[in-house]
């Protein structure tokens, strides 16, 4: 078992590894209902309760919730055994196409589609839909906005990008307002380009951040460290997710949920890396994921990793990943061959 730490300024002590619930959700595959069963069965089975699962209403349109609730159920769990965060701004949908329009081609079979809806209404309209997916037995803890960087990305113009930041910030007073009537526990935003977390934390009080696919062995911008520290220093609570860049680096063929090949100099440089990467963890003796979900504890302030697998085998491995030790000389090497930046203070 592992230890539980105080989550930033959620009043929660939560595990140093959280589940990620997207295989739940049919990403990259559809996965028999008994498999799924098992994934939440292993968590379980590994991680003392009050156990954390992170999803939201994008995940399959909405199945993950469903499936979540379900297995709960199935299993008999105790609302006081599990501590869930729900990323907002997906709303399933019907689905009126041969498949979702949501992120074409990443979930599999799935019977509804979703549509962000940010704003004041959309998001007690997401946040009401979620309660109702998961059963209404168990409530999220952790609510945030999702994608809010995907959401402002869409904006054609500056006067349309305020526009949808205003909508963001109009979803934020929803919750905030949530808050205050005790409906959910703590505030928090989760996106892929973290400096949209930095632009929005200069307008909200936020009690915790996900950021995904930003702070990876990969990829760690000296300004999104200083920006962690800050937070860190206001007891802002960090979970860290998509360390692996949605598998890609440990031999997935997905990169940040997009199927890359090496056709062009952008993605030869990626696979060159990953390549490189390997070849180093095996000279070591160690595994590509350990060293992924390691250096993704390094920054200032992250609490847990998010992980999440298709495979309830690998629940063990991910929850161990978090106590491992790693050689001194193995980030040293990392260094001196350019695979880590050379002036990382952490490793």
């Amino acid at each position: 078992m592992t230890t539980k730490k105080d989550f930033g300024k959620t009043g929660l002590k939560i595990p140093p590894i959280i589940f990620g619930t997207s295989a739940l959700g049919n990403l990259y595959k559809a996965l028999e209902f008994k498999t799924k069963k098992e994934i939440v069965a292993e968590c379980f089975k590994y991680v003392e309760a009050p156990v954390v699962f992170d999803s939201a209403g994008k995940y399959g349109a909405g199945l993950a919730l469903e499936m979540m609730g379900k297995i709960f159920n199935e299993l008999n769990v105790s609302p006081d055994d599990v501590i869930i965060s729900n990323k907002l701004g997906w709303k399933r949908i019907p689905l009126t196409t041969s498949e979702p329009t949501f992120e074409i081609g990443v979930w599999k079979d799935l019977k509804y589609d979703a549509v962000q809806n940010i704003s004041y209404n959309g998001i007690i309209e997401c946040i009401e839909q979620g309660n109702d997916l998961l059963g209404g037995k168990y409530i999220p803890q952790l609510v945030s906005v999702h994608d809010p960087d995907e959401y402002i990305a869409m904006a054609y113009n500056e006067k349309e990008r305020d526009k949808y930041f205003s909508d963001i910030i109009d979803a934020y007073k929803a919750l905030e307002n949530l808050k205050n009537q005790g409906k959910v526990k703590s505030i928090g935003i989760g996106a892929k380009n973290w400096k949209i977390i930095r632009e929005l934390d200069a307008e909200i009080n936020l009690d915790w951040v996900m950021f995904a696919n930003s702070m990876t062995i990969f990829k760690h911008p000296p300004e999104l460290i200083a920006f962690m520290d800050k937070l860190n220093k206001k007891g802002v609570g960090i979970i860290n997710s998509a360390v692996f860049h949605a598998g890609f680096l440990i031999g997935g063929n997905y990169f940040d949920y997009k199927l890359i090949k090496p056709d062009n100099k952008e993605n030869k440089a990626i696979f060159q890396w990953r390549d490189e990467f390997i070849k180093t963890c095996t000279q070591f003796g160690v595994s590509p994921a350990i060293a992924c979900v390691q250096f993704g504890f390094t920054a200032p302030g992250v609490i847990a990793i998010s992980l999440n697998t298709s495979n309830p085998k690998r629940v063990k491995d991910n929850v161990e990943s978090a106590t491992a030790t790693i050689p001194y000389e193995f980030w040293i090497t990392l260094k001196n061959k350019g695979l880590i930046d050379k002036n990382y203070p952490y490793v």
